[in-house]
């Protein structure tokens, strides 16, 4: 076997791993479409949605590094930081997500004299939660073309 039969069957495991992932990914179906929800339950269901999602897509984005990995260091070592990037707005989210969870008020679309504080946070969360979403299309892209332009060629070969 040579090293093109190596790393395409290297490249095959990898993937059977990531569709695993990427699978129980799917399945938990979070949305980072923000509600305007002023119960305390909710929130706390909320930020146990988030940290699912955002556990089981790190294990996805660190096996896209892996399989990334075997066929360019260099590309994988910038999907990495951007896994990274991913990791920090997501404890960034929990955060906002906490201080509402611990005055939810903050949220009811019928309190029409808000604080600026809390208006701030709601901003805070709708901005932060559009970072997420965006970052994430940002890195799925990355890995398709990524894919497209390099994965494909050798396993095609």
């Amino acid at each position: 076997m040579d090293n093109t039969d190596n790393l395409k069957n290297s490249i095959n495991d990898a993937s059977g791993k990531l569709a695993k992932v990427g699978t129980e990914l799917a399945k938990i179906k979070f949305s980072y479409k923000v509600e305007e929800k002023a119960s305390k339950d909710y929130w706390m269901k909320r930020m146990n949605e988030f940290k699912n999602h955002n556990d089981k897509s790190l294990e996805y984005y660190n096996q896209v590094h892996a399989m990334m990995n075997l066929v360019n260091k260099e590309e994988s070592q910038m999907f990495l930081l951007r896994i990274s990037k991913f990791r920090q707005l997501g404890l960034e989210l929990l955060e906002i997500m906490q201080k509402i969870k611990d005055n939810p008020s903050i949220t009811d679309p019928k309190d029409k004299q808000q604080s600026q504080w809390s208006k701030e946070i709601k901003n805070n969360l709708n901005e932060q939660s559009g970072k997420c979403l965006n970052h994430e299309r940002d890195m799925n892209q990355t890995f398709r073309d990524f894919y497209q332009n390099q994965l494909k060629q050798i396993l095609d070969s």
